[in-house]
Order: structure tokens, then sequence, then C-alpha cells
């Protein structure tokens, strides 16, 4: 039984085949680190969210044949190219243009994704998606963590939620694809606040999403926070049972797209059981198996 559409199964419906998620790094900041908004950036932030990232400048080909290298033992042929450090709308459009032309054109790459923020999203930005969107594939990741304002102040997200709803409604008017990230556990949040934010995502109309566990990493100053006792992190036990209440809650046609998620092993400090993926996926898909998990079944 499929407890949940679950984005593997929706690359073989949309590709016919296996592909793969590259990570790139496209040089970007965000308006929270460059003084625009802040200067100190997300406070789980340690590295854009692009820590394996493969950098790129000027010639996309060059970074595409880095990453495919590393990868090679997986078996794809066709690629997704996926631009997940800080912010990838926010650059004079011209760098954009020339970037994500070359990387959509790239015969290897079945979709583009750009992860960036609701409040980056101009209208010469929608439209370059647009028409990059009418080559193959784009998707946008777009950051919104939290529905609630007094978590998303926080965590110095820099924009309020109707700024989200506007980005989506606009980028549903173009046919492009919206994937939402948020994260399960931030401070302060009781189960029914997070299982909220997944229900307006799911009432936004976008078509995935990305479920999060919160961690802390080193040199983030959520990890100051975190030692100095200000809150603790979920259990597994814990997550499990919220990241249920959270699938029931979405309509039963979006794709999900992550289940958890952890930092890079060396800069975990909180919690620790979500360095074994393995275990812990396991211990998800037993849980959903038990309780009897659909996807929708709040709705």
């Amino acid at each position: 039984m499929d407890h949940y559409r679950s984005l593997n199964s929706f690359l073989k419906e949309q590709f016919g085949e296996k592909v793969y998620k590259l990570a790139f790094d496209g040089g970007f900041t965000c308006p929270t680190r460059d003084g625009s908004k802040d200067t100190r950036g997300c406070i789980f932030c340690s590295g854009g969210s692009g820590d394996f990232a493969v950098p790129v400048g000027d010639d996309f080909g060059e970074a595409m044949e880095m990453a495919k290298a590393v990868v090679s033992d997986k078996g794809a042929k066709k690629f997704i190219a996926y631009f997940q450090s800080y912010t990838g709308t926010y650059a004079p459009l011209e760098r954009l243009r020339s970037l994500y032309t070359q990387a959509i054109r790239h015969p290897d790459v079945a979709a583009l994704s750009i992860a960036t923020r609701p409040d980056c999203l101009g209208e010469d930005v929608l439209d370059l998606l647009s028409m990059l969107n009418s080559i193959k594939p784009v998707w946008t990741e777009l950051g919104l963590q939290t529905i609630h304002p007094s978590t998303a102040a926080y965590i110095r997200r820099g924009y309020d939620l109707p700024v989200y709803d506007e980005a989506v409604r606009r980028l549903r008017e173009r046919d492009i694809t919206t994937v939402v990230h948020m994260i399960i556990g931030l401070p302060g949040e009781t189960p029914e606040m997070i299982r909220q934010t997944a229900q307006h995502i799911g009432e936004s109309g976008v078509e995935g999403i990305k479920l999060q566990l919160l961690h802390v990493l080193r040199g983030t100053d959520l990890e100051r926070d975190y030692l100095a006792g200000k809150f603790s992190t979920l259990s597994l036990d814990e997550y499990i049972n919220v990241l249920e209440m959270c699938i029931e809650s979405l309509p039963p046609d979006m794709v999900i797209h992550r289940l958890t998620g952890d930092g890079a092993k060396r800069d975990l400090i909180a919690p620790l059981w979500s360095a074994d993926k393995k275990t812990v996926l396991n211990a998800i898909n037993n849980a959903f198996e038990r309780d009897n998990v659909m996807q929708g079944s709040r709705l």
C-alpha cells in the first residue's frame, strides 16, 4: 500500500526512467545575509542548505560533469539540476538567464529546480522562469518553514505569510511547479501548529512539499540557543507522530519530496538519531504501516 505520493513514483510517472537530482551552488547570497533585510541569515542556516553542492562558474557544462562523476554509481542517465545554495533568483537577471539557460538546455538535464524565497520573485524573474519552463520542466522551491508569525520572526525568515501566498498565486498563473519547504520541530511550536502549516501549504495549491526535521548544526545561531537550553529537539517517536498528522493533512495528489532530513554529520549537534537515515526511514515506514497512515485522510 502506498501511504503517500512519493517523489520516486512521481519521477517515474513523469520521466519514465530513473532520474537523479544533482545539487549546484550558483554563487548566490540572500537578502537576510547581504544587509537588505539582515546580515545574519536564517537562524538555522549553516550554508544555504548547500553543503554538498557543486560550485558553478560561467560554464555549467563543466560543473555538470563534476556532479555526474560523484554519482556515477547511481545508474541514472537523466538528472534534475538543483540550484540549492542560498537564494537562486537573487542575482542580476542576465546572470540568471545565462546560468539557467545553460542548465536547462544541457542534454542530460530533465528538469531544472531552483531554491528561492517568495520575496525574490519579481515579474522579470517570473517571466524568465516561464520561458525556461517552456523548454523543460522548472520547479521553484520556496522556503516557507512555518505559517506562524512569532516563529517566522524567531528564525529571521524576513517576510510575512501574505508574501508567500502571493508568490504562489503568481507562479500558478504561469504553470510553474512549486515545492515548499517546512520544518517540523521549530522552537515553541506545538504539534497542532505544525499541522496547520502543512494544511496551509496544501490549501495554497502547490504541487509538492519537503518535510524537514529541525536539526541543530554547529556554527549556527540555533546552536547557541540550543546549548543555552532554550529549546529541545524532537525524539524520533515525537517526530513520527507529527509527521503522520502532516501527511494526513495534505492533498492526496501532492508530491512528498522528503519525509525528513539531516545536515552534514560532522556538524550535527542534535538530534543525533537523525544521522542514521536508514533507521529513521525504516521507522517512519513501519509507523505508517502500523497506523494505516493515508495522505489526505484528515481533509
